[in-house]
């Protein structure tokens, strides 16, 4: 009755590892969820800021114009008025100096408009791509939580199992099994083939033998671990 109490014991408690491990994947999982959500939102915001930097640079080009174009008026007016030659000519420098200037602002106004008109359209798409995203993200969250939530009840559920079968079992059968778990990390290993299949340690005929009764606690000569006799799998044979 310990031997089978151990080995229904070691499937429960190799479930609840299991169970733990997952549980303690999700964190990682929930985090790497978040990191990407984050990346794509940069990807937008990044966009966003380059519109509005372009934006921003046209009405400053706007105004700097506005200004330009004052000064092109004022210094025409003022043209009428010089008295010499050499007058006129340093007049007619400043006035074509300032188109220039003007020349160049409206270049530079093209440019910004075209790069918004770029921008703006990227930012379209990428708002799109983020509303995906977005929902993308949602469902996966709301998957994990609900694998959480499975894996927590699976893990109270199993927990009172080991419970219940650790009570089937005689103490100082328990307190071994315990120790050498803690140990190894599992505390039953099967035997087959005529070897622990934990340490794969080569077992002597007759305590292999012995085994295939069992009817007694015996542990592996060289891991520790309490043998149970697994018979192999029967193999069909081909149809002829």
């Amino acid at each position: 009755p310990d031997l089978d109490g151990l080995i229904r014991l070691q499937a429960v408690e190799s479930e609840l590892r299991r169970a733990d491990g997952a549980l303690a994947e999700i964190p990682a999982r929930e985090a790497e969820l978040e990191a990407r959500l984050a990346a794509e939102r940069g990807r937008l915001d990044a966009i966003r800021g380059g519109l509005d930097s372009s934006q921003k640079n046209r009405r400053k080009e706007e105004g700097t114009l506005q200004d330009l174009e004052g000064k092109r008026s004022k210094y025409k007016g003022q043209l009428m008025d010089v008295k010499t030659n050499k007058e006129y000519t340093a007049m007619l420098h400043e006035i074509e100096g300032v188109e220039r200037d003007i020349r160049s602002r409206e270049d530079q106004i093209l440019a910004e408009m075209e790069s918004a008109e770029t921008l703006a359209a990227d930012l379209k798409r990428e708002e799109e791509v983020f509303r995906k995203e977005e929902a993308r993200h949602k469902q996966d969250v709301a998957a994990l939580q609900g694998q959480r939530r499975e894996l927590t009840a699976r893990r109270e559920r199993l927990a009172g199992e080991r419970e219940q079968v650790a009570a089937t079992i005689s103490p100082d059968t328990r307190e071994l099994f315990q120790r050498v778990a803690r140990l190894r990390g599992v505390g039953v290993a099967a035997a087959r083939d005529g070897r622990c299949q934990e340490c794969h340690l080569l077992l002597r005929l007759q305590m292999y033998s012995d085994l295939k009764r069992n009817d007694a606690i015996t542990q592996c000569p060289q891991c520790n671990r309490v043998l149970y006799y697994e018979p192999p799998t029967p193999v069909e044979a081909p149809l002829p």
